[in-house]
């Protein structure tokens, strides 16, 4: 497994500037545009991105930092991947602009082609017994598919997209400009045909050129046990399609857990409060107490004071894509009545006269241990 921090060389409790300040030294020395399409420079370029990818972002980071590369997994076909070259390319275009005037051209998607889709964010609500077990959820949302009329060209059915006049197919558009310290070459993307390197002259009735309509379908999702609310998986290529037979985006699915009444969560850890009687806690019971899959039996030794905390291993949550399960942490609390019954009213109150002077003997007793010890 990859050291991430390591690999960009820097400490573990680094900065964001830190980390950033890094990947940028070590991606001006390894740009493939650098090293003239050196494949060693490429793998080595795309490994610091990959790096600087996860540790750039604070949910990443904190999951890598506790379960290594597998807390960036997830199931359903989602979590984390490894970096191709195109992809590093666009995250340091992203950040730093490239090097567009330094060599002549930028590290980003080269010539034209169809725009990918956007991504598509889903929350989906979870109980805590799901977590608990991971559940398959099948979730209908809104997405963006090929139009049938024109299978995704944005042309009407009879004509067909041509190449671009102004690009001649490239997408991209190159300015050059000399200064005293020599040629500058600027990139944009074509202002005719928006990049994509071709033109529609008929566009399509039905989806007014785009090449897709509004729809829905229906995706699966295979949840992990032990999420919590705020992380998230990813669906590769199941977003919307992008404009004229452009790839699909992704599906970003947010995990939103609900809060259930009986517990108190702290990552695998589970908190809650069991209530018993006087003489539950004097004589020792067994009780039962909530557990998340299913009540639970506890046994209460005589002689317990209120308050106490009785830990059961094991009983919480799974640790999300890791081995080993949580601890179920229960608080028992003495019940105090209400409303008492008269007989229970002259019991209680017996009782409390015999309670009365119970610790004052016991005072007693321990002052007079003490002046006898001091000679008093």
């Amino acid at each position: 497994m990859a050291d991430f921090y390591a690999t960009l060389g820097v400490p573990r409790d680094a900065s964001d500037d830190d980390i950033k300040k890094a990947y940028r030294k070590l991606a001006m020395q390894w740009h493939p545009d650098r090293n003239g399409g050196s494949k060693d420079a490429e793998e080595k370029f795309k490994t610091i991105t990959e790096a600087y990818d996860v540790l750039r972002d604070p949910q990443k980071r904190a999951a890598y930092d506790r379960y290594g590369e597998a807390g960036l997994r997830g199931g359903g076909g989602g979590g984390f991947e490894h970096v191709d070259l195109s992809d590093a390319l666009n995250i340091f275009m992203r950040d730093f602009g490239g090097f567009g005037d330094l060599f002549g051209g930028g590290g980003g998607r080269r010539g034209g082609g169809p725009r990918a889709g956007s991504d598509i964010k889903l929350p989906l609500p979870l109980t805590l017994q799901e977590v608990a077990t991971g559940v398959e959820k099948a979730v209908l949302m809104k997405v963006l598919d090929p139009c049938d009329k024109c299978t995704g060209s944005g042309a009407e059915p009879g004509s067909s997209p041509t190449t671009c006049g102004t690009c001649a197919g490239a997408g991209e558009v190159r300015r050059a400009q000399r200064s005293f310290f020599g040629q500058f070459v600027s990139v944009a993307p074509c202002p005719t045909c928006a990049g994509e390197g071709v033109v529609v002259a008929s566009p399509c009735k039905a989806c007014r050129g785009e090449g897709r309509v509004r729809g829905e379908k229906t995706v699966k999702i295979q949840v992990p046990a032990g999420v919590a609310t705020g992380q998230y998986m990813t669906l590769r290529g199941a977003g919307n399609v992008g404009p004229r037979s452009g790839p699909r985006g992704d599906v970003l699915v947010v995990f939103d857990v609900q809060e259930d009444e009986r517990f108190e969560r702290d990552g695998e850890d589970l908190f809650c409060e069991a209530l018993v009687t006087y003489p539950q806690l004097v004589f020792g019971a067994d009780i039962t107490v909530p557990g998340v899959t299913g009540d639970l039996s506890l046994r209460v030794p005589e002689g317990t004071q209120s308050g106490t905390v009785f830990h059961l291993r094991g009983r919480g949550l799974p640790r999300v894509n890791a081995s080993g399960v949580g601890d179920l942490h229960v608080r028992v609390q003495l019940w105090t009545p209400q409303d008492p019954t008269g007989e229970e009213a002259a019991l209680i109150k017996q009782l409390g006269g015999l309670q009365g002077t119970a610790p004052e003997r016991r005072e007693k007793s321990i002052w007079s241990k003490m002046k006898e010890a001091l000679g008093a």
